[in-house]
């Protein structure tokens, strides 16, 4: 016979209306409307820490006192799906220099998350919170001690498989008991069943945590340090045997009398074992004491509402630590993304690293001069935007003699340049966040902030034309610009005629070179270039271009020197746009023409 559960009563209070909480945001809302991120609070005298896994020092950074108060009416009512997510993408980070505002749309980062760095967790696919995901790419920490929280963590789960699993298991377990609370009760009657499945999930995540990672030297460490302590605590144990009693209330030993036929001739019960050794355990005459005395005290209950009692006192003992599990949800999807980004790279054929960061200004015999800053590396980059797609990925190895170099790429239209300036982008903003980047060897300079700007389609409220807009873009530039920031510029005055557009080329080159930038700019001046690469009037000057096959096509490496020509005709009969198929378009619109003259009226 099926063992006898806990009782399935309400607690007797009003169930809040999901309408009147706040509403619930879009998981793909744009990164680069975050706040500034505050400072990360110590954690109160005598409270857990909080596992914290992407802060090298660990801290609670989601709001408390709201995600206690969305606890407390989901435990009772239930919330709607992703209630708990809005919690986890408004979660402080740490302190950084970097403003999404001036790259994160033209990177396409929250295509990036969304297309390229889902993961499957326990059969599921899961999307990360671009909110969250967004704003820990995007806004690298200044703490370099953060980053290498997160670049061992990296390391630790790559070599090991066993380590790897106890992340995914844990992270489903997190997502199962989120699951549940956000579940809406259909009936009255099955709230404290309800409650007691959210308890029963919630040990689950604090056991997954607890029993995983062993051995684990790097931030993963926290993890079962936690769930270990959480364990060792007297609201765990009460947990546990409120959860123990619902599954044992009692013990029934019966002897069944069967007959030739089959049939159950006599069914009699032994003997009954209450389960008394259980802290919660009553017995009926202590019950009916109970009720007496609440009913003296002019209070009326049933015993599963007696047991309710312990199931919210249970809950708030615990809530603490639930808060904690909520923040730890935003905090493994880093590190799950991290790793899909892997795996799809490697089924391409493709390799990401952890890159060597080399500090500003310091000496690299090999690869930069003395006093000066070593240089850049990227063995087979690639874009990871183009992973998302059916497109083939071709790498390419960039290199430069320094970082604070200013690069001028020349080639044909469809040769890969925007591609390059994207991965190169990307590239500097996930090693600095400790993330793997999109190649299988690399060296970077962290720098103090980045600017991208790639060429926008016209918008249909905008005041200027075409020149207007880049000037605006230049004067932009120069506002946001700090010495040693990383600066990415496609097509650097193209939108005038070509003797106005090089001298405005020539002066942003000029000054850009006093700020020591990081800088990769694509242009069409192939003279301009030329002349530049001759004269060399600014340091430091780096000079790409796409490099031909034999046959004149592009092979989307990249090789020193100007490229002579942009191959123009080479895209125009690739696109149809030659004088042959155009002349033969136009006759066929005269055809047609004369064809509805000869048509009667």
């Amino acid at each position: 016979m099926p063992r006898p559960s806990l009782a399935t009563a309400q607690r007797r209070h009003r169930t809040p209306d999901e309408r009147s909480g706040p509403t619930h945001r879009s998981r793909l809302e744009v990164v680069s409307a975050a706040p500034p991120e505050p400072v990360l609070p110590d954690a109160p005298p005598g409270q857990r820490s909080a596992p914290d896994l992407l802060s090298h020092r660990p801290a609670l950074r989601v709001d408390a006192r709201a995600v206690k108060e969305s606890l407390a009416f989901a435990f009772a009512g239930g919330a709607p799906a992703g209630a708990f997510d809005r919690h986890v993408e408004s979660a402080s980070l740490p302190a950084s220099t970097w403003d999404p505002a001036r790259f994160a749309q033209h990177v396409f980062l929250r295509e990036l998350i969304v297309g390229c760095l889902h993961f499957t967790s326990e059969g599921r696919t899961y999307i990360p919170s671009p909110a969250l995901l967004g704003r820990a790419l995007s806004r690298p920490p200044s703490d370099r001690d953060t980053v290498e929280l997160r670049r061992a963590i990296f390391r630790e789960l790559t070599g090991s498989e066993a380590h790897r699993r106890d992340l995914e298991r844990a992270y489903a377990a997190l997502r199962r008991w989120v699951g549940q609370i956000e579940t809406i009760p259909i009936s009255r009657g099955e709230g404290s069943r309800r409650r007691l499945d959210i308890l029963a999930a919630a040990k689950d995540a604090f056991d997954a945590l607890a029993g995983g990672f062993a051995g684990a030297r790097s931030g993963l460490s926290r993890l079962s340090a936690f769930g270990a302590a959480v364990g060792e605590g007297e609201a765990y144990r009460r947990l546990a045997d409120l959860l123990a009693y619902d599954e044992e209330i009692a013990t029934l030993d019966v002897r069944i009398r069967v007959g030739s036929d089959g049939h159950v001739r006599d069914l009699r019960a032994l003997s009954i074992r209450e389960n008394s050794e259980n802290r919660f355990y009553q017995s009926p005459l202590g019950r009916l004491v109970t009720k007496l005395v609440m009913l003296w005290r002019g209070y009326r209950f049933s015993d599963d509402e007696l047991l309710t009692r312990h199931i919210n006192s249970v809950f708030d003992g615990i809530e603490d630590d639930l808060v904690a599990l909520v923040q730890l949800l935003g905090d493994l999807e880093f590190y799950l993304a991290g790793l899909a980004l892997r795996d799809r790279a490697r089924a391409a054929g493709l390799s990401v690293c952890l890159p060597e960061l080399v500090s500003p200004g310091s000496s690299d015999g090999a690869h930069g001069a003395r006093g000066g800053s070593p240089g850049r590396a990227l063995k087979g980059l690639f874009n990871p935007l183009l992973l998302a797609s059916s497109v083939s990925t071709v790498p390419c190895d960039i290199a430069t003699d320094h970082h604070d170099a200013t690069v001028i790429v020349t080639g044909p239209n469809s040769g890969g340049k925007t591609r390059l300036l994207e991965a190169l982008s990307l590239a500097q903003m996930m090693g600095q966040a400790g993330f793997f980047v999109p190649a299988a060897e690399a060296r970077l300079s962290p720098c103090h902030g980045l600017f991208v700007s790639l060429i926008e389609q016209a918008q249909a409220d905008q005041s200027e034309g075409r020149l207007g807009m880049e000037l605006l873009r230049i004067r932009s530039l120069f506002e946001a610009m700090q010495v040693g920031d990383m600066v990415v510029l496609d097509e650097l005055c193209s939108g005038t005629n070509p003797s106005e557009g090089e001298e405005i080329f020539q002066l942003v080159i000029s000054l850009l070179s006093e700020l020591r930038p990081q800088a990769f700019i694509t242009t069409h001046f192939l003279e301009l270039a030329a002349r530049l690469e001759r004269e060399r009037p600014v340091d430091r000057l780096v000079f790409l271009q796409v490099e031909l096959d034999a046959q004149q096509w592009p092979t989307y490496q990249f090789v020193d020197g100007v490229a002579r020509t942009s191959l123009a005709h080479r895209t125009a009969a690739r696109l149809g746009v030659t004088r042959e198929e155009l002349v033969a378009l136009v006759e066929r619109s005269k055809r047609a023409h004369r064809r509805r003259g000869a048509e009667p009226a």
